[in-house]
């Protein structure tokens, strides 16, 4: 894997693990029973995005060590995932298929 390859892996994992731990304890303006004019009672009064950050990151981190470890280490490959059988034989090591 490249380093290219492995820095997308890590913005797509953080992005999903953002997204999921975004949601989590916020409190809304209805939870509160401070409603500003205007807005939504559910609208965010009290989100902790800098402390979500860190903890999207640490968790991120993680995952994306044990993927790119599965990676790299060759114990999943794309083969494994082929079910239907359309990628044919796996050619001898030192030829190539064209």
């Amino acid at each position: 894997m490249g380093i290219t390859s492995a820095l997308v892996l890590f913005a797509v994992i953080w992005s999903l693990m953002f997204l999921i731990i975004l949601p989590i304890r916020v409190k809304t303006q209805g939870d509160l029973g401070e409603i500003v004019p205007g807005t939504h009672a559910g609208a965010p009064e009290v989100h902790n995005i800098g402390k979500k950050a860190k903890i999207t990151t640490v968790l991120s981190l993680i995952l994306w060590g044990i993927i790119s470890t599965i990676i790299i280490s060759e114990v999943i490959t794309v083969r494994d995932l082929d079910w239907f059988g359309r990628m044919g034989p796996e050619a001898p090591a030192g030829e190539t298929t064209e």
